[in-house]
């Protein structure tokens, strides 16, 4: 796929590819009041997840904490063809079977916040590690776009991502990109809005069956999360990680906490306004 640079001035993107059209980015760093999506913004520490994050928001983010933690949140928006973006970059993670608290602040995010579209950045030098948070995000999200960050790197260093068969493989848009110079950034403009808008639908693989014992297990796990957190989003997902023992979910289902303060975008006000945050 061939990549166009983004210079945040309306440009349109790659002509060529199925995602292009009319994505005209106008005047990023716009307050985050009164957007029409939600966007995540997820990945490993050192994909260049904050570079993105800055490109697409430009010089005026939101800083402060996430509720109850010491764990940084960064805000930001952005405008695509009229309609207005809300960005959140979530602490760097390699994992939604979460660890620490910057884990855990992704997953909630993700799992309970509803956001209208997840982008994963990954790092082409690294496919192999970086592709078991974006499988995770899948088997969570059918809005999700990956973005694969740090194509220049990789071509450096001789090694060569096919991005169009990763994209089939993985139900979902991908998009090859090198964010310090901006390349790629107008296809992934466009294809955050697609998804975002439904003119791009994921075609996720449905999760294998875990056979029968497993599966009526579930279900009854599922059903019993449900009658205790009514209208919990991905609940078989919550439901399958306490039948694994996941430690932060036990502790969180048995203190009554699971989701709490995430159910349909609701995010605490900044605390701040800062420069532009740094690499991650």
């Amino acid at each position: 796929m061939r990549l166009r640079r983004g210079s945040g001035d309306g440009d349109s993107g790659c002509q060529s590819c199925p995602m292009a059209g009319s994505a005209a980015v106008h005047r990023p760093g716009l307050s985050i009041e009164g957007c029409d999506y939600v966007v995540a913004l997820a990945g490993n520490p050192n994909t260049g997840k904050s570079t993105v994050f800055n490109a697409l928001t430009g010089l005026r983010q939101h800083v402060g904490n996430w509720p109850g933690k010491t764990v940084v949140r960064a805000e930001g928006a952005f405008r695509i063809d009229g309609k207005k973006f809300r960005i959140v970059d979530l602490p760097g993670a390699y994992s939604l079977l979460s660890n620490s608290s910057d884990e855990e602040v992704a997953r909630d995010f993700i799992l309970f916040g509803r956001p209208d579209v997840t982008v994963v950045v990954v790092d082409a030098t690294t496919m192999e590690r970086n592709l078991n948070l974006a499988l995770q995000v899948l088997e969570i999200t059918d809005r999700a776009v990956v973005a694969v960050n740090l194509m220049d790197e990789a071509e450096r260093k001789g090694i060569r991502v096919d991005t169009r068969a990763l994209g089939r493989d993985l139900g979902a848009p991908v998009v090859p990109m090198a964010a310090r110079s901006g390349l790629g950034l107008p296809e992934l403009r466009a294809a955050i809005l697609g998804v975002a808008s439904g003119t791009i639908q994921c075609r996720i693989h449905p999760a294998p069956d875990l056979g029968a014992e497993v599966e009526a297990s579930l279900a009854r796990i599922t059903e019993a999360v449900l009658a205790e957190y009514p209208g919990l989003p991905n609940a078989r997902w919550v439901a399958l990680r306490l039948l694994e023992g996941d430690p932060s979910v036990v502790r969180e289902a048995r203190n009554g906490t699971l989701g709490d303060g995430l159910h349909g975008h609701v995010v605490d006000e900044p605390a701040a306004a800062a420069a532009p945050t740094g690499a991650s």
